[in-house]
């Protein structure tokens, strides 16, 4: 493998990682209908702040999703939009694998 195919596989690989988690999926999916603040996420996934901050770091570093901060909160949006379709697919995969 060149350099460049094994940078791109490690850029890859750490996107599937940060989607390696299940409150990680469900603030892709959530942000798939639009920006939310970092109190919402936290709704969403039921975790204390820490956690959720921990969660959108790991989701920021691997390019999923942008943060904007507007005075004392913070907002997150999805970068990768292509998230969500690919998650869909996967929903679909999955329903079929049950129905088999």
């Amino acid at each position: 493998m060149t350099a460049q195919k094994d940078i791109r596989m490690k850029a890859r690989a750490e996107i599937f990682k940060a989607l390696g988690h299940p409150a990680r999926l469900a603030m892709v999916v959530a942000l798939g209908d639009g920006e939310l603040c970092v109190c919402e996420l936290q709704e969403i996934v039921g975790s204390d702040m820490s956690t959720v901050s921990k969660h959108l770091t790991v989701l920021r570093h691997a390019g999923l999703v942008d943060a904007d901060k507007r005075g004392k909160q913070m907002f997150y949006a999805l970068r990768l939009r292509c998230a969500v379709e690919f998650l869909h697919c996967v929903d679909r995969a999955l329903e079929e694998r049950s129905q088999s």
